[in-house]
């Protein structure tokens, strides 16, 4: 009963970070980096709780689970945090002595925190099952090195082995639940944000469509009335002005088009398209534009491409991204456009620039109603190309770095 509750105490050392994080943490504090920060000295205090209230038994030998907090540091963290913890837990153990744990400690993190460190990429860029499998297949591995090294430096006894086993199923079964704790609360916490933005978006929606209608039905009485206007008997410059007036209200109306389909998408008429082909046609249509502000498109393009889409607003999003990545180099520079599969069931189109580049800041904001990095610019043209985009079921990915370019990597499902 003992054993049972001082494990008891060492799981609630586990949760009550997670608990802090996500009520406190997460909403208040917006930088990623700011935010594995605190997470990391969260879970460095609890490492430090656990190893200060350990489970106790016989000849001075010690058991805890900090080898939770250390793989949840590591694996939601990254590189650094990981390391960081490791030389927390030495340098803590270092504090009761040198002794045989302390030797058991130090071999168990020489040869489980490369293991753990190799597996952090897949995990972070794995969905939830995979997710939990990865995670419980280290608490495994690592409570099985201890078990082993232990066995060597202290003996192995039936007792010994008993306490041993108890504490690797424990640490496997909490280590299990823990994470999906973890990734429930954030998929929930996802949830939560994606319906706060849906919410603005069809408060967004309604608007642009009562106010399109009305201005339109204006714009297209004037477009007829200076149609009538030009006759042949006016003048060359006043014919010159009623162009221009018609130009502008073609431009303007243009400038609603985006708005209705922000507000409203039609994309009804999907079919099996091709990308290869339709990225052909976007590159052939905008190579002029490129060619008069001095900028090169090359491209790689897979022709077996085949995704259901509607080809008129694919192109539409296409365009506007690479319209959007010419006028961010003003000086000139190359356009590198690639489409490929992916081995997960996706078409990849990667559109990069050389351009100015974008903070994360902005990047964030990237594709949200009203912001342009362009000072004319309404922001519409992106955030449409990102509707079109999710409305084929597929997602849009941003990297860029200041003065360095961007790129674009759009991934939409594959048929066959």
């Amino acid at each position: 009963m003992s054993l049972l509750k001082d494990f008891l105490l060492q799981l609630t050392l586990m949760v009550i970070p997670i608990f802090i994080y996500f009520t406190f943490i997460i909403e208040r504090v917006k930088r990623s980096k700011n935010r594995t920060l605190i997470m990391s000295i969260l879970w460095g205090i609890s490492i430090i709780f656990c190893m200060s209230f350990p489970v106790n038994f016989g000849q001075n030998a010690r058991l805890e689970i900090r080898i939770i907090p250390l793989l949840f540091g590591t694996l939601y963290g990254g590189f650094w945090p990981g390391i960081i913890l490791s030389a927390l837990i030495i340098l803590y153990r270092l504090y009761f002595g040198i002794s045989i744990g302390f030797y058991n400690t130090v071999l168990v993190l020489v040869f489980s925190l490369p293991v753990i460190l190799f597996f952090q990429r897949s995990f972070a860029s794995s969905k939830k099952d995979k997710r939990v499998k990865i995670a419980v297949s280290l608490a495994f591995y690592y409570c099985a090195i201890g078990l082993t090294f232990s066995g060597f430096l202290r003996g192995f006894s039936i007792d010994h082995l008993k306490v041993q086993i108890i504490h690797l199923l424990f640490v496997v079964v909490v280590t299990y639940f823990l994470t999906m704790l973890n990734e429930t609360i954030m998929e929930i916490h996802k949830l939560r944000l994606e319906m706060q933005k849906s919410e603005k978006l069809r408060v967004i929606s309604e608007l642009t469509s009562v106010f399109a209608h009305e201005i339109r039905n204006p714009m297209q009485v004037t477009r007829g009335f200076l149609q009538l206007l030009n006759e042949p008997d006016l003048s060359k410059e006043k014919k010159e002005y009623i162009q221009i007036s018609i130009e502008e209200l073609d431009r303007a109306n243009g400038i609603i088009s985006d708005f209705l389909s922000f507000g409203k998408p039609t994309i009804d008429s999907n079919e099996r398209i091709n990308v290869g082909y339709q990225l052909h046609r976007v590159v052939n249509i905008i190579k002029g534009y490129s060619l008069n502000h001095s900028v090169e498109i090359k491209t790689d393009i897979l022709e077996n491409c085949w995704i259901y889409a509607n080809p008129q607003k694919l192109n539409q999003s296409l365009i506007n991204i690479l319209k959007n990545a010419i006028e961010s180099m003003p000086n000139g520079g190359i356009v590198w456009v690639t489409c490929t599969s992916t081995d997960d069931g996706y078409i990849k189109i990667t559109i990069k620039d050389q351009g100015i580049g974008m903070t994360k800041k902005q990047i964030e904001r990237l594709g949200s109603p009203f912001y342009s990095l362009k000072e004319s610019g309404t922001g519409l043209g992106m955030m449409v190309s990102f509707q079109i985009v999710h409305s084929f079921k597929g997602k849009i990915q941003v990297n860029s770095e200041t003065d360095k370019g961007t790129e674009f990597i759009i991934l939409l499902p594959q048929i066959a």
